[in-house]
């Protein structure tokens, strides 16, 4: 180009005619080089927008994918647990297993009720070193990273869990939804045992309670997960490298208080009625623990519990305190589940610690039976403890009001004529619970009302937002 541009300006005698075309081939050059950077950022939004759509549309299941950890033995018994809250047009995710099932009826309805199994990649490379441990632990971590791999698009958020943790799907997105899914976020919950959050970290998300990460910190961490598990093989479990490494990347857990990792036996009626004011995300552990109502088995006894949860899952277990001042009564309502009538005058404080109903998770020292919570023991005598009532049945009708029936659970004491334990049945009047996203990120406890009753079996009371500078306590 440089000689044509000599040459004519020498035929010409244009001594111009150089600096003129060269600045015109310059120009040329700076345009074609300002399109080529214009095509490729525009290439490179359109490939952002198609794995995300809108940014800017409210999160809901569809953004989400799930990675279950489960094994061949286990999945046959515990995928029951899964169909409870699996939602098969509106999810996605795979439950992987080590190897495929030797009986194909384990894969009855799996294209309907349960999500798609998938199977781990061998693992041998990897070293385990943990004494007594469970070399499987490193094929549960990898689901993680093969989670990611399914590339799915318009993906927000991963979350992960184990076949025997329940999931409370609408509570799950409301919850991270107060979240900037952009950003890098490790988001789950510790042990309810101190001794377990000693030994294997305060920082780490249990996985049996789930836990979630963001798409974009996903991406990164499936990139060099195998790299970084293979400077751990001393740890025992799948979360402890999960947690490792998401350390190594620089983040930190963001702590939930409605996953729930349940490292406890027996008995959950004390930790169910003293829920945070968070909405209920998972429990784990269900398998170890007694039917959460009576007279039920622990299957049916979820599906009961899930009725309410169908109707007002963010109301679900929250805890509500009001005074009957005739008689003098402290009513602790835990919506969908459980009423508890006392007798006598309780302050709000000393109603909120948790009954110790349940057992150790692992019998051992004194730090074995060291929660992270406040506890209360039940009164010795079972004629001083309060009359509970179950949740018996839930509806709600067109003018928006909800309508919970309780049901008396047994108890072998007599009473008097002012004795809560006269009353057969409660029915509770309320509104769906639409937590806005202030709500969430400064929950308010919710007040309640003891209605006029026609009869002296049946007990009505209304929940309702407390008005601003409202007390919850017994009024003269």
């Amino acid at each position: 180009m440089h000689s044509l541009v000599k040459d004519l300006s020498a035929k010409f005698h244009f001594p111009c005619l150089s600096i003129y075309l060269l600045l015109v081939s310059s120009s040329v050059c700076f345009i074609y080089l300002l399109a080529s950077v214009f095509l490729v950022e525009t290439s490179k939004f359109s490939d952002v927008k198609s794995s995300s759509e809108n940014v800017h549309a409210p999160t809901n299941l569809g953004h989400f994918v799930f990675g279950i950890a489960s094994n061949k033995n286990s999945w046959p018994k515990r995928k029951e647990f899964v169909k409870l809250w699996w939602k098969p047009e509106q999810m996605r995710g795979c439950v992987f297993l080590e190897s495929l099932l030797e009986d194909a009826n384990s894969y009855n309805d799996s294209s309907t009720s349960f999500p798609p199994v998938c199977i781990s990649e061998d693992t041998s490379r990897f070293r385990y070193t943990y004494r007594n441990g469970l070399r499987s632990a490193i094929r549960v971590a990898r689901v993680v990273s093969e989670t990611v791999a399914l590339n799915h698009s318009d993906v927000r958020w991963f979350v992960f869990g184990d076949d025997d943790t329940v999931f409370f799907p609408e509570n799950l997105v409301k919850t991270l939804s107060k979240y900037d899914h952009g950003l890098w976020y490790y988001v789950g919950s510790n042990s309810e045992i101190y001794e377990q959050n000693r030994i294997f970290g305060f920082e780490m998300a249990f996985g049996g309670g789930g836990f979630a990460v963001s798409y974009p910190l996903a991406k990164v961490l499936a990139k060099v997960f195998d790299s970084c598990i293979e400077r751990y093989p001393h740890l025992y479990g799948s979360d402890s490298r999960v947690s490792s490494c998401l350390a190594e990347l620089g983040v930190g857990l963001t702590r939930e208080p409605g996953f729930h990792q349940i490292d406890v036996r027996g008995n959950l009626f004390g930790l169910l009625t003293s829920h945070p004011l968070s909405p209920i995300v998972s429990l784990h552990h269900l398998g170890h623990l007694d039917p959460i109502f009576p007279n039920m088995t622990i299957t049916d006894s979820l599906e009961h519990f899930f009725k309410a949860v169908a109707v007002d899952s963010q109301r679900v277990l929250q805890k509500t305190v009001c005074y009957d001042r005739w008689f003098f009564w402290t009513i602790s309502v835990s919506w969908g589940y459980a009423i508890e009538v006392y007798s006598k005058h309780i302050l709000l404080p000393d109603t909120l610690p948790v009954q110790a109903t349940f057992k150790q998770w692992k019998k051992g020292n004194v730090l074995a039976g060291a929660y992270t919570f406040n506890i209360r023991e039940p009164h010795p005598d079972p004629c001083q403890r309060p009359s509970i009532f179950f949740l018996d049945h839930v509806s709600s009708s067109n003018d928006g009001i909800i309508t919970s029936h309780y049901k008396k659970s047994y108890a072998n004491c007599s009473y008097d004529m002012s004795s809560p334990r006269k009353l057969e049945e409660i029915k509770v009047l309320s509104h769906k619970l639409e937590l806005s996203d202030k709500q969430l990120r400064a929950p308010r406890r919710q007040c309640c009302d003891v209605l006029p009753s026609s009869g002296g079996k049946m007990m009505e009371i209304e929940i309702r937002e407390c008005r601003k500078e409202e007390l919850i306590y017994m009024h003269p």
